[in-house]
């Protein structure tokens, strides 16, 4: 078959060219700088190891960070690195195995910084473009490993529509082509090659096959500790859940226990080179370098984790749900792998949200696409024959598209996806829209908007803050007059007490007219306009929006946030303001607040 008569090729192309545009012409993130850059946030910390060794010869003290900090801002908050309490030397947070597979790219942006007129020092951009190239390349490389095992399984059409699906249905895209540095990406594809080598193994088992799938493993544990699961796909792939099958493995490994020895040897080789480089910086042979984030193993967060609209997953990337319907068809075309991939999907699911620290999204699941993107070929597969549902699947895939696009240009050159951040009601305000107004971003505290019709609406308080301490009018005024001024010096409003009966009014709007004259933009320093429902001093409700969300520099807005009354009993309402502990001045005036009945 030649190349362009394969629906699962050209399909492969399509999806090639689709990244390609979107990461080096639609938003090329090696042209970003700051947090924006390639080399920023978590990838910077995986990455650090290489400037840290090759550039400054420092993998202790880690003495050049704060200039490049300084230089490139790569992360608001230097979090890649921590002090080690017993030996006094610095630590990497994150592990070394995705910097080794940068290395070679490193070493070419490294040798042609200077002749390009550039600084050698690890950060400028031809690292900044190498690293992206190299992602992409990874990418591509692990779309095509994916088509060459989905083909001869699920055929030429299910295998195309399954590779169109991941890249322009699914958060895969954007840690893909956008942030492709992190190490989702490149685990993808380390799943594909693992799925192509186990399979082969067990129809040929040979020492090459066994090595290379103990390297895949190590390489994968020592970019992401949590990917030693991945040892479950070749020991579970062709089981079958019985104990003739497992009599049958045993004897299988008892005949081939000297290729089971290789592989785990070259697999605990890359491991070893962790504990290592903590020896090597610390005089210890283990480092938890995570500190105080861990794991909830008996208490996993998985409905937030999955459907909440904090972070996710689902919720997200919705088409991510074909695979897991995938699974209901999958054993009846793939009975060889069904149980190994079951199995690895849900421990998959189960670890990622069993970290404590859940609400960094569906990105978590990624890397598990490789392995997923069997059941999607699966259920593609099915649907070629199932008509009637091939409708419905081709309307919800549609919209997904839709959905997956859009959030993708929000997350980056829109600016209205906040990771981790996300709301119901600031959801379903900004859904599909384009032009996002900047008082939405309120929402992302408050969670609550009224916007019906009121009966009625009375003003309880009013407030223009003339002879309150703080007051400037030294500046710019506010409406013509003096207003209140909060900094580092004078960091609260006097809180306002407003006496109200229970059952009175079913909404409460506050409402403040607010100017910086520079933003600040770490959200734990802006300033907070918090309105509580209280029995005598008791807090029964409490809700709060960060000022500075919707503000501008030098450009002053009359912001709100509206509280529903709470069902339990409540005799006043309080509005207060605190910069936060921010050090930039904010300015307030024409404080209201105002009942509403439905």
């Amino acid at each position: 078959m030649s190349f362009f008569s394969s629906p699962s090729r050209l399909a492969w192309l399509f999806c090639a060219l689709f990244v390609v545009l979107v990461s080096f012409w639609y938003y090329p993130k090696w042209k970003q700088s700051r947090a924006e850059a390639s080399i920023s946030w978590d990838a910077s910390g995986y990455y650090m190891y290489l400037p840290a060794t090759i550039v400054y010869q420092d993998l202790k003290q880690v003495k050049f960070l704060p200039e490049i900090t300084r230089k490139y801002e790569p992360s608001p908050i230097s979090d890649q690195i921590f002090k080690h309490e017993k030996s006094g030397n610095y630590v990497m947070k994150y592990s070394s195995g995705l910097a080794l597979q940068e290395l070679p790219f490193f070493l070419v942006a490294h040798a042609l910084a200077e002749p390009l007129g550039f600084p050698a020092d690890g950060f400028s951009p031809p690292y900044q473009f190498a690293v992206q190239l190299a992602s992409v390349l990874v990418c591509l490389l692990g779309l095509w490993l994916a088509r060459k095992a989905l083909v001869p399984r699920f055929g030429e059409w299910p295998t195309a529509f399954a590779l169109v699906i991941l890249v322009v249905g699914t958060n895969y895209l954007d840690y893909a082509a956008i942030n492709g540095a992190m190490t989702h990406n490149w685990l993808f594809t380390w799943y594909t090659v693992l799925l192509l080598l186990v399979p082969a193994f067990y129809r040929r088992p040979s020492v090459g096959r066994a090595l290379g799938v103990g390297a895949v493993i190590g390489i994968m544990t020592l970019t992401r500790p949590t990917e030693l699961m991945a040892v479950l796909i070749p020991l579970l792939w062709g089981l079958q859940p019985s104990m003739a099958s497992v009599r049958e493995r045993l004897g299988f490994w008892q005949q081939h226990w000297l290729k089971l020895v290789s592989a785990a040897v070259v697999g605990a080789l890359f491991i070893s080179i962790q504990p290592l480089y903590w020896h090597y910086a610390t005089g210890d042979w283990i480092v938890y370098s995570y500190q105080n984030q861990g794991f909830s193993w008996l208490r996993p967060h998985l409905w937030n984790g999955i459907f909440s609209f904090q972070s996710g997953w689902l919720t997200y990337s919705p088409l991510s749900v074909l695979p897991l319907l995938g699974l209901l068809v999958l054993r009846r075309q793939e009975q060889e792998g069904f149980w190994a991939i079951l199995v690895f999907m849900l421990i998959a699911i189960y670890v990622a949200y069993a970290w404590d620290i859940w609400w960094y999204g569906g990105r978590a699941m990624v890397q598990s696409y490789g392995v997923m993107v069997w059941p999607l070929a699966a259920l593609m597969r099915w649907l070629g024959s199932h008509r009637r549902w091939a409708v419905a699947a081709a309307v919800f895939v549609g919209l997904g598209f839709y959905f997956n696009l859009w959030l993708t240009h929000m997350s980056h050159r829109g600016g209205g996806y906040y990771a981790g951040e996300m709301s119901r009601a600031y959801l379903w305000r900004i859904l599909g829209r384009f032009d996002i107004p900047k008082d939405a971003a309120l929402l992302l505290d408050s969670n609550a908007e009224y916007t019906g019709t009121p009966e009625a609406q009375e003003l309880l308080l009013t407030k223009d803050f003339e002879g309150a301490d703080s007051v400037n009018c030294a500046g710019p005024a506010l409406n013509g007059r003096c207003s209140l001024a909060l900094d580092a010096t004078h960091q609260n409003s006097e809180e306002f007490v407003v006496p109200i009966k229970e059952g009175q009014y079913d909404w409460v709007r506050a409402s403040v007219l607010a100017r910086c004259d520079q933003k600040e933009w770490d959200v734990w320093k802006m300033t907070q306009f918090t309105v509580r429902f209280r029995q005598g001093d008791k807090v029964v409700k409490e809700r709060m929006v960060r000022l500075q969300r919707a503000l501008e520099d030098n450009w002053p807005a009359t912001l709100h946030i509206d509280v529903h009354a709470p069902r339990q009993a409540y005799d006043n309402v309080t509005v207060s303001l605190w910069n936060g502990g921010g050090t930039k001045r904010i300015q307030l005036d024409d404080l209201k607040l105002e009942g509403i009945r439905e």
